[in-house]
């Protein structure tokens, strides 16, 4: 025995020596489920959000009443391309762009109101 194994068990130094290297992959492992987690709670939602807005832009038709981003309701009264002229009152009408339209109500919510 020598001075050596007094400070140093022979055991731990053959373990030491012994250590096998961890995988590459498994390192990649905890990355790889964080993506999948942000994709499934953040990215998937947001991107069915903006096909429901796209699809809900694509139907609106004249007549149609619809709420702005601004919080204003209205009757729509003509279409274009990328605005849509809304009557917020009798004769007074305000055009916004075709984006800014954030949902349609059934028809007769603004008399009812």
């Amino acid at each position: 025995m020598s001075l050596l194994d007094f400070l140093v068990s022979p055991a731990a130094a053959q373990a030491a020596t012994g250590a096998a290297q961890p995988n590459p992959l498994m390192s990649l492992l905890p990355l790889v489920i964080l993506f999948v987690v942000f994709w499934f709670l953040l990215l998937r939602p947001q991107m069915k959000r903006a096909k429901e807005h796209r699809e809900l832009l694509s139907k609106l038709q004249k007549g149609d009443e619809v709420i702005t981003s601004g919080g204003m309701a209205g009757r729509i009264e003509d279409l274009s391309e990328s605005f849509v002229t809304v009557e917020i009152a009798d004769k007074v009408s305000v055009k916004v762009q075709r984006g800014a339209i954030t949902a349609v109500l059934p028809k007769g919510t603004l008399k009812s109101a």
